[in-house]
């Protein structure tokens, strides 16, 4: 165990070290020739590096370096202490000539591992010579005379513009920039310009300020930007922007007093912190007007764009809602796209426009959604479109139409105009042929459930085989262990052997009561009995035979180790010298009380049989099976189960609908959250999908005769009158019979006989009489038939359960066809929503059903869903 932990330490050690597999190098990505820069190399983790190496080339002159620094911190966080260390080496290097260049990786050791740096590229380019004066590099800086503020070459900003000259509603790109060669340390009173004219909108604000090396003009600037728009010109001419203004806080060298003090470097400081003023110069952008003859359809759009238009259900009944969603997608004016104008039959009422921008970080590329929601008032087929957007095409210099196709739906008569769902106390009135009052109302929902996971049938899984192994492997070892005893009982010789050791430590208690009243005779000579009687019944020798090499011989042929049995006649030795000599104290019989005690327990322990084979193989298969764990209460969706239910209560069905929904989406079911679905659906007037929850209530429980009749109930409902073909009376008995119990019921009630067959089984076989022995096989007999049963329903309800093959019908109207295409194909007949079929096969989009009075035919795989 200790050579584990030691190496397990030591592989976290090594993962430890592994983790700072490489050194980070901050470098500028582009510097002037002859320009002196920073190059700092980075190690971070729990130790310091050792062994740091980096060779510099030809292609840089090391100026000064490496400079190196270390910081450490400590974290205390609820008892933990974690420990890191920041290791940096700096150079100041020069670059010698222009062009791209490598600098070499680096090179260092933590823990004895090796680790490395990358290799970075930078650019040098010519430029103006700058005198840069760099921390610690140890010369000392001419005095200058900087006046009030930084140099105006040495920091401004700039407004620059993607384009000088665009058309109305083209969108401009405007970067915001600051550049500077002085020692910025801050801003303050920004003023941005406000864009008369022009719709803007902000698409990058940088809360960290971040430089980067530009080169512009021919010299070298740390540059970031402050601002980045969008801007879209409303009108047309010459339209001026007014300058960006900010104050910068700029480091600058003071003027040298000339006292020639040696205090002033003392207590002086050189440089100061100056305000300075700094804008951009007034930027114009000249807009030209939309050329003439623009489409009817134009709504706007300024660049290139394309449009799609969907319906989100293309078959629907009247009164139904539905919506007509358009996107159009493209770059160019994106957020002022107006809605395109889409003509709707006169029948239908459409209601206002639901529209959404989703563009990218540049803000003129994307998309944009216009929901058009709408209600049929009229049944018939009918076509929304074609859709027709107009816009200025920036490339082309033209104007362009974007066409969507034309939309194809299908409104059916609502259920409302042939059937009235009824209210609760009210009387169901059907207006349909061959269906029948089944009742006033659907029965109400479950107020109580069980939520969990799908956790299958017991029948055929882990848990059965298991329980069948275990039943069987419990009967043959109780059979064997019977047999067993016994034989035990018999062996007067085993009997007496195993009976040794605990003679052995009635004998051991009166001599340590010896020990204890220091009365040395009397306790060796109880010792000697002690180990003499203790061997004799182990090995079922008499006395007459109990000599030292007898016994140490016998001892070690019965697997007792030499030494145990070497320490055992030792023993015998010491006793019977102690009895005729001195006393040797009370320490000596103290030690030789706890060596026997010792003696015989190794002994015992060396002897001992091992245990039955098969009571071990039933310890293992009792291991093996998984026990049940209860589940911790799930707060979150019990209480939704329960808001649903007071919803449901109230008579507010679709929040009912809505929390068990979202129940159902956490992945947890039972059959109480699937007869509350299809009870919801169905008082929402939604029959398909409320059959739909019944069915599957029925999967996990086929004995719940609420489900059933609400199921019922719901069918009576439906259009389709089908006749099912009848079922031979045998199956009919068969399925009344199965559907008495769930599935699990019966397979647990299987295991049940089982047990009760092998009780019977070991009754026949140990019976003492023939009686016993004749009921033990009849009534054996009767209980694997039940158990056989109990088997054949779990596993026909678990086969009908998993069968993917049943599906009910869930658009209003479907249309079956004689093959699984749309051209060729005839319509065969016509099924309705919430008329259950049967699977045969899917090809291509499209499922071959068959419906209960045993038609067949094609539909598409969208108007079903499985069971």
């Amino acid at each position: 165990m200790k050579r584990l932990f030691v190496s397990i330490v030591a592989a976290l050690a090594g993962l430890a070290a592994m983790a700072q597999t490489s050194i980070g190098v901050e470098v500028h990505n582009i510097v002037e020739v002859g320009e002196r820069f920073n190059l700092v190399f980075v190690v971070e983790g729990e130790q310091e590096p050792s062994d740091f190496t980096w060779e510099a080339g030809e292609d840089f002159t090391v100026v000064w370096g490496p400079q190196k620094g270390t910081s450490r911190s400590v974290q205390i966080i609820n008892g933990k202490t974690t420990r890191s260390s920041q290791t940096s080496y700096t150079y100041i290097l020069q670059a010698r000539q222009a062009g791209n260049f490598t600098i070499q990786p680096a090179s260092a050791k933590v823990k004895g591992n090796a680790i490395h740096s990358k290799a970075v590229t930078i650019q040098v380019v010519s430029g103006a010579q700058q005198s840069q004066q760099q921390p610690g590099q140890g010369s000392q800086a001419q005095s200058q005379d900087s006046g009030a503020s930084a140099a105006q070459q040495d920091i401004f900003m700039r407004l620059t513009l993607s384009r000088s000259s665009v058309v109305v509603g083209e969108p401009v790109t405007a970067v915001l920039k600051i550049y500077q060669r002085a020692n910025l340390v801050g801003f303050e009173n920004a003023r941005f310009p406000s864009f008369k004219g022009f719709w803007s909108q902000e698409v990058d604000t940088p809360s960290n300020i971040e430089f980067q090396r530009e080169q512009l003009n021919g010299t070298m600037y740390d540059s970031a930007v402050l601002r980045k728009w969008v801007l879209i010109p409303q009108k047309a001419g010459d339209q001026a922007i007014e300058p960006a203004e900010i104050v910068c806080l700029v480091n600058v060298q003071r003027r040298r007093s000339g006292t020639g003090s040696i205090f002033d470097d003392f207590f002086g400081s050189d440089y100061t912190t100056v305000r300075q003023r700094v804008s951009t110069k007034p930027a114009t952008l000249h807009v030209s007007a939309l050329p003439a003859g623009a489409p009817a359809s134009f709504g706007g759009g300024v660049g290139e764009f394309s449009i799609q238009a969907r319906l989100s259900k293309d078959s629907l009944k009247t009164h139904d809602a539905a919506s007509l969603v358009i996107t159009l997608s493209g770059k160019g004016n994106i957020a002022l796209l107006e809605a395109p104008k889409v003509s709707f039959p006169p029948d239908f009422e459409v209601y206002d426009v639901k529209t959404s921008v989703n563009t990218d970080k540049s803000g003129t590329s994307g998309s944009k959604t216009f929901e058009y929601p709408f209600i049929p008032r009229s049944a018939g087929e009918f076509t929304l479109g074609p859709v027709e957007y107009g816009y200025y095409d920036v490339a082309k210099r033209r104007y362009s139409v974007a066409t969507a196709a034309a939309l194809p739906i299908k409104v059916a008569r609502s259920a409302s105009a042939t059937t009235s769902v009824p209210e609760s106390g009210s009387t169901l009135v059907v207006d349909r042929k061959g269906v029948k009052n089944l009742g006033e109302d659907i029965r109400f929902i479950r107020t109580k459930t069980t939520l969990g996971t799908d956790k299958g049938f017991l029948v055929y899984s882990r848990l059965w085989w298991g329980a069948i192994a275990f039943l069987l492997l419990a009967g043959l070892g109780f059979w064997l262990g019977f047999r067993k005893a016994a034989a035990r009982r018999a062996d007067v010789v085993g009997t007496r052997g195993r009976k040794a050791t605990r003679q052995a430590l009635k004998r051991l208690a009166q001599a340590k009561d010896f020990l204890q009243k220091n009365l040395y005779t009397a306790f060796y000579e109880e010792l000697h009995r002690s180990l003499l009687g203790f061997v004799g019944d182990k090995l079922a020798m008499d006395m007459a035979d109990l000599t030292k090499d007898n016994i140490e011989a016998a001892l070690v042929s019965r697997g007792v180790p030499e030494t145990v049995a070497t320490d055992f006649t030792a023993l015998l030795d010491a006793c019977e010298e102690a009895r005729y000599a001195p006393d040797a104290g009370h320490e000596a019989m103290n030690e030789h009380y706890e060596k026997a005690v010792a003696t015989i327990t190794a002994i015992d322990a060396s002897m001992k049989k091992t245990s039955s084979p098969v009571g071990a193989a039933m310890l293992a298969l009792l291991l093996m099976l998984p026990l049940g764990a209860q589940a911790q209460p799930l707060s979150y969706p019990d209480s939704l189960f329960k808001a649903g239910v007071e919803a449901y209560t109230q008579g507010d069905f679709d929040q009912a609908l809505k929390d068990w929904k979202d129940v159902e989406a956490t992945g947890l079911m039972s059959k109480e959250l699937y007869y509350n679905l299809g009870n919801a659906y169905f008082k929402s007037g939604e029959i398909a999908p409320a059959i739909l929850w019944y069915e599957r209530a029925l999967r996990l429980d086929p004995s719940d005769a609420d489900v059933r009749y609400n199921l019922d109930f719901a069918r009576a409902l439906t259009q389709d009158k089908i006749e099912e073909v009848p079922e031979i009376f045998f199956v009919q008995w068969r399925h009344a019979l199965c559907y008495l119990l769930p599935s699990n019921t019966w397979a647990a009630l299987c295991l049940v006989f089982l047990a009760l067959a092998v009780a019977c089984a070991l009754l026949f076989l140990l019976g003492s009489t023939s009686g016993r022995r004749r009921l033990g096989f009849f009534v054996g007999i009767a209980c694997l038939i039940l158990a056989f049963l109990g088997w054949d329903f779990a596993q026909w309800q678990r086969q009908e359960a998993l069968a993917q093959d049943r599906a009910i019908v869930m658009r209003p109207v479907s249309s079956v066809k004689s093959s699984p295409s749309d051209g060729s194909a005839k319509d065969l007949f016509i099924l309705h929503e919430g008329t259950r079929v049967r699977i045969l096969d899917n090809v291509g989009g499209y499922s071959q059903i068959e419906i209960a009075d045993g038609r067949q035919g094609w539909i598409p795989s969208g108007e079903i869903e499985v069971i």
